[in-house]
């Protein structure tokens, strides 16, 4: 057909497009160009398959290109598309067999975001690895895995790179690692890499781990991974990769001093990969990420963008927001390939929820928590944290569950919290996103039927429990 539906991107929101609009409209043509060879893979697991608990790249994978393929989804693995031109409705496409035009009648950009390194010197050394392509986390795992070991199958796993996994296969496991930064990917390879019982340096620039998720949760994971034996440079800023005479990883240097170290992982975040429509008419968001309306169109009628590249309007704010997670990026996908599709849905709101785990404690958080991000969004933040039991205190297995509540003063308004214990503590932080998707107050919250029995829950919920004493709060 002439008007293909065309997506750049083959992960979770290019190819949750793909399907849905394949669903709702079969019978026209969808392409889909990615410059990779994976596609539609769980980043989120790979820390895990690092740590050993899952057992194959390919476990990780939602959607094969053969299943692809019997979606009727038109999937061109390394395919780069390198420009677009939006007058033309066309893109301009790098190939194994070339260069050429693919025209489109809508097009939607899932480039996802990309790990950043830079400006840390030494970065792209032989052993510093970021965790955020499969080949990069195989490699890592390779190195791990003692080269006598016969179990090691990954060199053989289609789509990876062979010869990269088999460079880190052939040397000796490393003894001592060190990670850079303390968010969600530096927390967990923390874990990943105790698991192989190495000596593990974590360094923070700031002085609380995963910040975004406030106080309480940074102290409660810091004490965690020191009782592990992590060893923690917080308040540290690293702002080199030391090398040997090879070029191999040799330690990190820091305000604090010098760490030897064989393996190092920088884990400080990432930018979206907008820069594809950085030449044309497609407006960017103050992030840097593509803007977006509620269906995930941008300021170019026809062209849509979706997953770590797009905003998205923020659910307490109702500002334009980036927040790269993976089911915003999923559900986003799936609400374009419908729109497009001619039933026009909206992609939804992001409330920045997530969950994270340090060994056996888990943390959860969900909308506005620190009280600078609160004032600047035009709120009077108020805040209280409370600890309650997370089941019946007479129940075997009742554990410690510590949730803060923010609010606006002067209206009540629910505006974000957070969780962290050890027994089903980061599922609680579903009630309060829920209730932030709802525009709740306070008490509204405090006043919701939630489920009791004893091997659950207290009869006051942990979250009932903070709704409750942040409610007085605001009363006084």
């Amino acid at each position: 057909m002439s008007d293909p539906f065309v997506i750049v991107g083959g992960d979770a929101a290019g190819l949750s497009a793909a399907s849905k609009h394949r669903r709702e409209n079969p019978d026209r043509d969808v392409i889909v160009f990615e410059k990779g060879r994976w596609v539609s893979y769980a980043a989120c697991g790979m820390p895990y398959y690092v740590k050993g608990e899952v057992e194959s790249l390919l476990d990780m994978l939602s959607l094969t290109p053969e299943e692809a393929a019997e979606r009727g989804i038109d999937l061109r693995r390394e395919h780069e598309v390198v420009a677009v031109d939006t007058e033309a409705k066309a893109v301009t496409v790098e190939g194994p067999d070339g260069r050429f035009e693919q025209p489109y009648g809508d097009l939607l950009v899932a480039t996802g975001a990309r790990a950043v390194s830079e400006p840390i010197e030494g970065s792209r050394l032989d052993g510093a690895f970021t965790i955020h392509s499969m080949d990069s986390t195989a490699a890592v795992r390779a190195f791990l895995t003692d080269p006598a070991d016969p179990g090691f199958a990954e060199p053989d796993v289609p789509y990876v790179d062979t010869e990269l996994v088999e460079s880190y296969l052939e040397r000796e496991p490393p003894e001592t690692v060190a990670i850079v930064g303390g968010g969600y990917v530096g927390v967990e390879m923390a874990e990943a890499f105790a698991a192989h019982e190495l000596d593990v340096h974590l360094f923070q620039r700031p002085d609380r781990l995963l910040e975004p998720f406030g106080e309480a949760v940074g102290e409660t994971v810091a004490e965690a991974l020191r009782d592990e034996g992590v060893s923690l440079h917080l308040g540290e800023e690293v702002d080199r990769i030391e090398s040997d005479d090879e070029g191999r990883v040799a330690g990190v240097s820091s305000t604090g001093g010098t760490v030897d170290a064989e393996l190092v992982v920088v884990g400080i975040g990432v930018r979206p990969n907008s820069g594809l429509v950085a030449n044309t008419p497609v407006e960017l968001g103050e992030s840097g990420a593509i803007a977006t309306d509620r269906y995930g169109e941008t300021s170019v009628d026809g062209v849509y963008a979706a997953g770590d590249c797009a905003q998205m309007l923020h659910t307490v704010t109702g500002s334009p927001a980036w927040v790269p997670l993976g089911l915003t990026a999923n559900r986003a996908g799936r609400a374009v390939g419908q729109t497009v599709a001619g039933d026009p849905t909206p992609v939804g709101g992001i409330a920045g929820t997530a969950v994270v785990k340090a060994f056996d404690v888990e943390c959860g958080r969900t909308g506005l928590v620190d009280h600078e991000r609160v004032r600047e969004a035009g709120f009077d933040p108020v805040s209280e944290t409370v600890t309650a039991g997370s089941r019946s205190g007479y129940y075997p297995g009742a554990a410690e569950t510590t949730v803060t509540l923010t609010a606006d003063r002067g209206t009540g308004k629910l505006l974000g919290g957070s969780i962290v214990g050890t027994d089903r503590a980061a599922i609680r932080i579903d009630t309060v996103a829920t209730a932030l998707e709802n525009g709740m107050t306070v008490a509204e919250l405090e006043r919701t039927d939630l489920a009791y029995a004893p091997p659950f829950s207290p009869v006051w919920d942990p979250v009932l429990v903070a709704a409750k004493v942040l409610n007085g709060t605001l009363e006084d």
